[in-house]
C-alpha cells in the first residue's frame, strides 16, 4: 500500500469529469487500498475520491463512522456511482482534502439513495442520510470536476479560513 500525493485546488485535474470504471479487478482493489491509506494518513476526512489523488476513474471512498451517534454504513467504496434518489435540503459546513486552507456552508439533500458497485463489483444500492448522505454527495462531485467551492451558498458570507493549531516548536 502507498499513500498518494494529494492535489489541491487549483490543480487543474480537479476540474476534469472522471471516467466510468470498465471492470473492478485486483489493480482496481489495490488502488482502493491505497486511496484509503491517503485517506486515513492525511487530516482526519469523512471521504476522498479517485480524482483527489490524480486518477480521473469514478471511484469514492468514505466512512464517517468517526462521528458518534449517527446512522452509517461505516466504510463504503462507491465504483460508479449515481444518486438514483434524494430528498430534503440542508445547508452544512464542508472541508476538503484538496482545499486545505478553508471551510464553507453548501447546501446538499439530507437523503439519498445511492446505485454503485463495491469492490467485488457487485451492483448495491445504499441508502444515506445526514452527514454520510453529505460526505457521499461531496465525493461524488469530485467525479464531475466539482469542489465545495463551487456550492458555496456566497463566496461572501460562507467561505471561511480553516482554524490551524499554532506549532508547539
Amino acid at each position: 500500500m502507498a499513500v498518494l500525493p494529494v492535489l489541491t485546488y487549483p490543480h487543474p485535474l480537479l476540474k476534469q469529469v472522471s471516467q466510468p470504471v470498465a471492470k473492478v479487478t485486483d489493480a482496481v482493489r489495490a488502488f482502493i487500498r491505497d486511496l484509503e491509506e491517503t485517506m486515513r494518513c492525511g487530516p482526519p476526512s469523512a471521504g476522498i475520491a479517485a480524482p483527489q489523488v490524480g486518477r480521473l476513474e469514478r471511484i469514492v471512498l468514505i466512512d464517517v463512522s468517526m462521528k458518534p451517534n449517527i446512522p452509517h454504513h461505516g466504510r463504503v467504496v462507491l465504483i460508479n456511482p449515481e444518486i438514483v434518489e434524494q430528498s430534503g435540503k440542508t445547508k452544512g459546513r464542508e472541508g476538503c482534502l484538496s482545499v486545505p486552507d478553508f471551510i464553507g456552508n453548501v447546501v446538499r439533500a439530507k437523503k439519498t439513495s445511492i446505485r454503485a458497485l463495491d469492490e467485488s463489483g457487485a451492483e448495491r444500492i445504499y441508502h444515506m442520510e445526514g452527514y454520510e448522505a453529505r460526505a457521499a454527495q461531496h465525493e461524488m462531485d469530485h467525479l464531475d470536476g466539482k469542489l465545495f467551492l463551487d456550492r458555496l451558498v456566497s463566496r461572501r458570507h460562507d467561505l471561511f479560513p480553516r482554524r490551524r493549531e499554532p506549532d508547539t516548536e
